[in-house]
């Protein structure tokens, strides 16, 4: 029987962790992980995505039934001084321990283990993708080359499978006034005023007709000024939308609220546009591998209960492309993109325990 081995995956999160890897700088882990695996006897494939750049991809068949995707880049460092791996009390705390390296790591010793015991996981396939923070372009480049019904995704989502995933919508609204000197500010001509109430009406709009949905004031940004009012500003918003509603149809809204916030003033330019549109999805609780992880979690005496994931990850991409994907991996989302970003080491083990129980029930 397949055993996974606490000890070595801890030394491989911890590894991995050490290793500063934001989106466009994920060589050497890459590199790392891509020796790791070849030591254990299992097959990998360094896929190109951009110059000096590449995916990870572990593929016994040229049409997996189920792939096991993780991201290796993170956001950037808070404190490039202190990012590394420090364990205490069994949390593991370090950039990328919850988004998503811990998720990486027991994914690899999931597959590694069932190596360990002499069977090939030919129904599956393992991907770690670069640039999930940023653009996605990782995962882009991987649906180019190999298909695949089925996914599970390694975000943090404290090992609660996520059948249902929000949409996400990206908006950029731009304001032009004229410059002025400071004494002589008036409300009508201020790009920041005219900008900040149209943010307020559309937080107002947000709570009122979609209440389950989460806006985000990412960035605002004015114009170099001095003592003057700024000849222009932009925000940056994100919002993540539950898959009950129609994304097209919310961001018509969106952009019409805007566009009559903005032209009641007397601003001389104004611009809403959506660089970036990923609707959400909700897969029924019955299915191929829906059915195998309630057996998995019975057998591993864990509670069946699904959730939402209430941000935008690469499985977007992969549902677009016709993958049902189901989003569970070890730890909090709460935690990611923190200072205080943490993972426990027996939910990372835990973690290990279910992929392995999946490969399992993908050979019976």
């Amino acid at each position: 029987m397949p055993t996974i081995q606490p000890g070595r995956l801890q030394q491989l999160l911890t590894d991995m962790v050490n290793m500063y890897s934001p989106s466009g700088k994920e060589a050497q882990i890459v590199q790392f992980l891509s020796g790791y695996l070849m030591e254990h006897d299992l097959p990998v494939t360094l896929r190109p995505v951009t110059e000096g750049r590449w995916n990870i991809e572990v593929l016994f068949d040229p049409q997996p039934e189920v792939a096991f995707i993780g991201h290796v880049d993170t956001v950037p460092a808070f404190d490039i001084e202190s990012y590394e791996a420090q364990a205490e009390d069994g949390i593991m705390h370090g950039l990328g321990t919850a988004d998503m390296k811990g998720g990486c790591a027991a994914m690899i010793e999931a597959f590694i283990s069932a190596r360990d015991a002499g069977f090939t996981p030919a129904k599956a396939a393992l991907f770690l993708v670069v640039g999930e923070e940023e653009s996605g372009d990782g995962t882009s480049t991987l649906l180019e080359s190999v298909r695949f019904p089925w996914a599970i995704v390694a975000e943090p989502t404290n090992l609660t499978p996520c059948l249902k995933h929000y949409g996400y919508i990206e908006m950029l609204i731009q304001a032009s006034g004229r410059r002025r000197h400071a004494a002589m500010a008036c409300r009508e001509y201020n790009a920041i005023l005219n900008l900040l109430h149209t943010l307020v009406r559309l937080a107002e709009t947000m709570e009122s007709d979609y209440p389950q949905a989460v806006l985000n004031i990412r960035s605002v940004h004015s114009s170099e000024s001095g003592f003057a009012v700024p000849g222009s500003c932009e925000a940056w918003v994100d919002l993540h939308i539950p898959p009950s509603v129609a994304l097209s149809s919310c961001a018509a809204q969106l952009h019409d609220l805007a566009a009559a916030c903005l032209q009641k003033s007397s601003l001389t330019h104004s611009h809403v546009e959506f660089p970036l549109l990923a609707a959400g999805y909700d897969l029924p609780e019955t299915g191929f591998l829906p059915e195998i992880l309630k057996t998995v979690f019975t057998d591993l005496r864990l509670p069946w209960q699904h959730g939402a994931f209430r941000s935008h990850s690469d499985a977007n991409l992969l549902r677009e492309a016709g993958c049902a994907p189901i989003i569970l991996g070890p730890g909090e989302l709460a935690r990611a993109h923190t200072r205080e970003e943490c993972v426990a080491v027996s939910q990372v083990v835990m973690a290990a325990h279910i992929y392995l129980g999946i490969l399992e029930q993908l050979q019976a």
